[in-house]
């Protein structure tokens, strides 16, 4: 089997990069470099920009691929630009979405892939949306072979994935807990919440690449594992050998304050959800997460520990949270003023 990813070297695809090599799936990665370094044996790249569109089409020239995933479509615009590329070149075409679609506020804390799509709080979420159902017109009016897949929050070694942390520099958090910093859980700690390993999501999309029933459909892949806000940061902390001082800050006070977290809060972290897997082990009967979230931070912390250049630290980050945690303490104390 043939296999574009365009993509296939972040945080989700390089565990599902490596397990495509391990069964022997001929993969090619299209990224902007040819970088090979790190890379399982055989994976081939083709250095593209795709945001170069002529370009793209010359490097792709006549290839066809059984299976093309693109993880790094984000709206509508580059969906048209994949059509332009793979139409009548593909066998099947995945679109990586995000479960940040479901609906918010959720109408049911148990999201299956029929629950409504509709994100009001997260452009991320809608454009998410809006380049599903481009797809699935184009599936439904051409015959396009697309399938749609919805990640929740999914880590590896290389990202703590905690609610309120620093995306690109995610040791931050971690490192507050360590040197004795209150971090912050949005809300009172207790929503629920999943949080997948990526070399689990990876059995569940490479069981997908070249299943021709999954053609036409929309799967969300993720653990079973359901734990509270709270659980997660006290087992990070635990692993992490620190106690952290927790800090419960109502979602609608950060994002009053830091505007830019509604989505991540409001539209996404801040409310419980659960997913019912069952269409991903139907249709790939082989799917189970099997990476609790102890053992797996346990792996990414260790990975931080092994280099200091790893560590990075957020110091615009930790300043916005010093503040925010700050504002919060001073209006919790004179609200309770108010009250003796």
């Amino acid at each position: 089997m043939r296999v574009l990813f365009i993509g296939g070297t972040g945080v989700i695809s390089t565990a599902c990069t490596a397990l495509a090599a391990e069964r022997g799936i001929d993969l090619t990665l299209a990224t902007r470099g040819r970088r090979s370094a790190g890379l399982p044996a055989g994976v081939k790249t083709l250095a593209v920009d795709m945001e170069d569109a002529v370009g793209a089409a010359r490097a792709f020239g006549d290839q066809r691929f059984d299976v093309v995933v693109d993880w790094i479509a984000f709206t509508p615009e580059q969906i048209e630009r994949d059509l332009a590329l793979f139409r009548g070149r593909t066998g099947q075409y995945i679109f990586i979405s995000s479960a940040s679609a479901y609906q918010k506020p959720a109408s049911h804390y148990l999201i299956t892939e029929s629950t409504p799509l509709g994100n009001p709080f997260w452009d991320y979420s809608r454009n998410k949306i809006a380049c599903e159902e481009r797809l699935l017109r184009a599936w439904r009016e051409e015959g396009f072979p697309v399938t749609i897949v919805r990640p929740s929050l999914t880590y590896g070694e290389t990202q703590i994935p905690l609610a309120v942390n620093s995306w690109a520099k995610s040791f931050t958090a971690i490192d507050r807990m360590r040197r004795g910093k209150k971090v912050i859980v949005p809300g009172d700690g207790s929503s629920l919440w999943v949080i997948t390993h990526n070399t689990d999501f990876a059995k569940g999309l490479v069981g997908l690449l070249g299943h021709e029933q999954a053609i036409g459909h929309a799967f969300h892949i993720t653990t079973d594992e359901v734990m509270t806000w709270d659980q997660f940061y006290r087992i990070a902390g635990a692993v992490a050998g620190a106690e952290p001082r927790l800090v419960h800050i109502p979602s609608d006070f950060i994002a009053a304050c830091i505007p830019e977290k509604l989505g991540s809060l409001t539209g996404d972290k801040a409310v419980s959800v659960v997913f019912d897997n069952s269409k991903i082990k139907r249709f790939v009967p082989e799917y189970r997460a099997t990476v609790r979230f102890g053992e797996g931070i346990r792996r990414t912390i260790a990975w931080f520990d092994q280099d200091a250049a790893r560590r990075e630290i957020d110091d615009a980050a930790n300043t916005q949270w010093d503040k925010l945690i700050a504002a919060y303490e001073k209006g919790m104390s004179a609200a309770v003023r108010e009250f003796d």
